[in-house]
């Protein structure tokens, strides 16, 4: 791996890591906390999410959250939409970015959204063309790539046609998540690479859930495969609340030290991510779950 390498990180932590909050996190601190995030360098901060307040109460603010941010130059503020009302929505709050989602499992989709593959593909369908006949940035999110807490193994195969078929709706990146954490190196990378035969490495993401300790192993088989874009969420914020015993993703901190030491460039301001780490667990109260905001900022051994 080159040392002039550049890996673009997307936060999820503002939407991935509050949605299951079991406490209401206010409007003010959500919207605090995307500025931090911002500061600290991120290309891209997934700021929310338009679904149901019904289903996702913590949510529910999410235009005001939109409206109160300070948007910096250059960066992106994908926000995640279900279907054609919630596109509704984020277009009428002056979205420019969006995320669409489905699994790679037909038992977790059946659990989570109540229809199987094929017809969650199909229910994606018009949101992306909309989305993309408005000019909006599209992502895809593919869920259990690597694991499903109800049907077990998923085939490489059953992940590489989801893929396929987001790249045929018109999505721009696609990130593969590992929603309960199962994953090991060899598999994380030989799923990635099958996956790039059919798109193009440069426009896959991976996404870690740390439940077994595996996130920054799997992250770095597959830099070593080609991925340049990763998801993590600052103090390990989140969750599956699909997956009994399913830790947060992976924390951006522990992602940014381990690219610095690599000598990656990711644009992000360590210890003001850490700053930001330990500011949201203070918010939340709760101890941090990430190593970096356990230990005093150390510049000198960042990379």
């Amino acid at each position: 791996m080159s040392a002039s390498d550049f890996v673009r990180i997307v936060e999820v932590g503002p939407r991935d890591g509050l949605q299951n909050e079991a406490a209401e996190v206010s409007t003010a601190t959500k919207i605090a906390l995307i500025d931090r995030l911002s500061a600290c360098g991120f290309p891209v901060v997934e700021a929310t999410s338009f679904v149901s307040p019904r289903w996702v109460p913590q949510m529910a603010d999410a235009a005001a959250v939109l409206g109160g941010i300070a948007r910096r130059d250059g960066a992106l503020y994908p926000v995640l939409v279900p279907n054609e009302k919630g596109l509704e929505r984020a277009l009428a709050a002056g979205v420019r970015e969006i995320a669409v989602f489905t699994a790679a499992s037909d038992a977790f989709n059946r659990r989570n959204i109540n229809c199987d593959i094929d017809e969650s593909l199909r229910r994606l369908a018009p949101v992306v063309a909309r989305a993309v006949a408005d000019g909006l940035w599209v992502r895809g999110y593919i869920s259990t790539v690597l694991g499903c807490p109800y049907q077990g193994r998923v085939p490489v195969n059953d992940v590489v046609r989801v893929v396929k078929a987001l790249d045929a709706m018109g999505c721009a990146e696609i990130s593969l998540g590992d929603t309960i954490g199962v994953g090991t190196a060899k598999k994380a990378r030989a799923m990635l690479e099958a996956c790039a035969t059919e798109v193009p490495m440069a426009r896959l993401a991976v996404h870690f859930h740390d439940t077994y300790g595996q996130a920054l192993a799997n992250v770095y088989a597959c830099l070593e495969a080609g991925v340049r874009v990763v998801d993590a969420s600052v103090a390990g914020l989140g969750g599956c609340p699909y997956a009994q015993g399913a830790s947060g993703n992976l924390a951006s901190e522990d992602l940014v030290y381990q690219l610095h030491g690599l000598g990656m460039n990711t644009g992000v301001e360590l210890d003001a991510l850490c700053d930001t780490a330990r500011w949201i667990n203070a918010e939340l109260s709760r101890e941090p779950a990430s190593k970096l905001a356990r230990i005093a900022n150390e510049r000198r051994f960042a990379g």
